[in-house]
């Protein structure tokens, strides 16, 4: 009977754990053919934010908001950096392509990739309560 009851105890435990992960929750789409031509240009979102992809892997940075929990805290960053598409590295909330930018010495992003309904590439992140899962997307500029 003791051992029964650790082994209660021991599931119950895994399971709590297994239930606080935003990984366990729900799945987030994953991109595995983007490439980078897609990636290069001006992307938009809200109030003014705006971020240049350069071919040459730079990229100029307009009043970009902290990604998860650094949202919360309501700064918003400017300045040039560098990015790149990544895969097969761990980065985001799912397997798939990544891109990375970076500002030096500021901050790093890791956007997320999915396709809307047209097969048009869109990048995003996570915001605020991991569990709350809201997304801050931004569309490129045709």
């Amino acid at each position: 009977m003791r051992n029964l009851l650790a082994y209660g105890i021991a599931v119950a435990a895994l399971l709590a754990v297994a239930g606080g992960n935003p990984h366990a929750a729900r799945s987030t789409p994953a991109v595995y053919d983007a490439r980078t031509d897609e990636i290069v240009g001006t992307w938009r979102c809200v109030e003014g934010t705006e971020v240049v992809f350069r071919a040459d892997g730079t990229a100029a940075v307009t009043l970009l908001n902290g990604q998860e929990r650094d949202y919360d805290h309501g700064w918003r960053l400017s300045g040039t950096g560098t990015w790149k598409l990544i895969s097969r590295e761990p980065a985001g909330w799912n397997y798939g392509q990544h891109v990375r930018l970076r500002l030096p010495d500021l901050y790093k992003w890791t956007f997320e990739l999915r396709r809307d309904d047209r097969q048009t590439l869109e990048l995003y992140f996570f915001y605020g309560d991991p569990d709350a899962r809201s997304a801050y997307v931004l569309e490129k500029d045709p």
